[in-house]
C-alpha cells in the first residue's frame, strides 16, 4: 500500500509514465537531445520542484531535505541552488501579441460577419468605430505601428494581404508554423497544461477538478480514420472559435472590473485545448468515450 500522503504506490506510476515519454523521447532523440542531456535537465527539475512545490515550508528546503525528497546527492543540490536561473517560460512577445490580434479578429462582433466567421479588414481606417485592420492593432497595442504589425504577422503567414488592401486572417491561423518560436512555446505550454490536469485529476481526492475526456475508436479503416479526422478537425475549430468568443467579452468584462477595483488580484488563466491523434491499423476492441 502506498503512504497516506500519495495516492499511488510509485510502481504503479511506471507504465503510464513510459506511454507518456515515449514520444518525447523519440522526440528528443530526432533532434539530437541524448540521454545526459536530459538526464541533466530532470536533475535540475527535481530540485527545483521540490523547492518551489513540494516543500511548501520554507525550513524545510534544507540540502538534507531536498535529497531525501528527489534522491539528488546534496553537493549536486548545492551546485543546482547557485546555478543560472531557468529559461523563462512567459510567452514571447510575438506570440503573446499575435494571439491576442487573432482572439480580438475571431471573437468581436466588429471583426465577425453574422456567422462569426473573421471578415477582411480594410488594412487603415480612421473613421470612429469603423473596423480594420489598423483599429484592430490599435485595440491592442499602441507600443507598435499597425504596419510592423502587419509584415510580421504575413512573415508567419497568419494574414494574407488581398487586391485592394485588404488584410484577411489566414485560415490556418490557429496552427503557428513548423520549427518557429510560436510552435515550440505552444508545444511546451499545451502539453505542460495538459500533464497538469491529468496530474491533478488522478491525485485529488473527490471528483477530477480538471476536465480531461476523450473519444476513441480502434480497428477503423483508412476511408472511415480521414472522414473522422476531418469530422473532428471542424469540431474541434468550432468549439476554440466559440469559447474564445465567450472568454474574449468575460475578459474585457474583467478588465473594466478591475479599473474600477485595482487592488483585486488577477493571477489567474484558463488553457482549453483539444488534440487529434490517428495511428493507422491500431489494434483493439472499439472503444466509446472515455473518462
Amino acid at each position: 500500500m502506498p503512504p497516506p500522503d500519495r495516492p499511488f504506490a510509485p510502481e504503479a506510476l511506471i507504465g503510464p509514465l513510459r506511454s507518456l515519454l515515449r514520444p518525447l523521447v523519440r522526440l528528443l532523440m530526432r533532434n539530437g537531445i541524448t540521454f545526459p542531456v536530459l538526464a541533466d535537465l530532470l536533475r535540475g527539475l527535481y530540485v527545483d520542484v521540490a523547492l518551489h512545490d513540494v516543500l511548501t515550508n520554507p525550513s524545510a528546503r534544507t540540502d538534507s531535505r531536498v535529497s531525501l525528497a528527489t534522491g539528488v546527492h546534496r553537493k549536486e543540490i548545492r551546485r543546482l541552488r547557485t546555478a543560472s536561473p531557468a529559461a523563462s517560460t512567459e510567452a514571447p512577445p510575438t506570440v503573446t501579441m499575435a494571439s491576442a490580434i487573432i482572439a480580438s479578429w475571431l471573437g468581436a462582433a466588429a471583426y465577425t460577419d453574422e456567422q462569426g466567421a473573421p471578415l477582411a479588414l480594410p488594412r487603415t481606417g480612421h473613421a470612429p468605430g469603423s473596423a480594420s485592420f489598423e483599429s484592430l492593432v490599435a485595440a491592442i497595442t499602441t507600443d507598435v505601428r499597425p504596419r510592423a504589425v502587419l509584415e510580421e504577422l504575413l512573415a508567419q503567414n497568419l494574414v494574407v494581404l488581398e487586391a485592394g488592401e485588404r488584410v484577411r486572417l489566414n485560415v490556418a491561423a490557429f496552427v503557428p508554423p513548423p520549427g518557429r518560436e510560436a510552435q515550440l512555446f505552444y508545444f511546451g505550454r499545451n502539453l505542460g497544461d495538459h500533464a497538469a490536469a491529468a496530474s491533478a485529476n488522478i491525485e485529488a481526492a473527490g471528483a477530477a477538478p480538471f476536465l480531461d475526456r476523450s473519444v476513441h475508436y480502434d480497428r477503423l479503416g483508412a476511408a472511415t480514420i480521414r472522414r473522422l479526422e476531418r469530422a473532428g478537425r471542424e469540431a474541434a475549430e468550432r468549439l476554440l472559435v466559440d469559447f474564445n468568443r465567450i472568454a474574449l467579452a468575460a475578459a474585457e468584462e474583467d478588465d473594466r472590473e478591475a479599473a474600477a477595483a485595482p487592488e483585486r488580484p488577477r493571477a489567474g488563466r484558463i488553457n482549453l485545448g483539444v488534440y487529434l491523434y490517428v495511428e493507422g491499423a491500431a489494434k483493439g476492441e472499439p472503444g466509446g468515450e472515455e473518462g
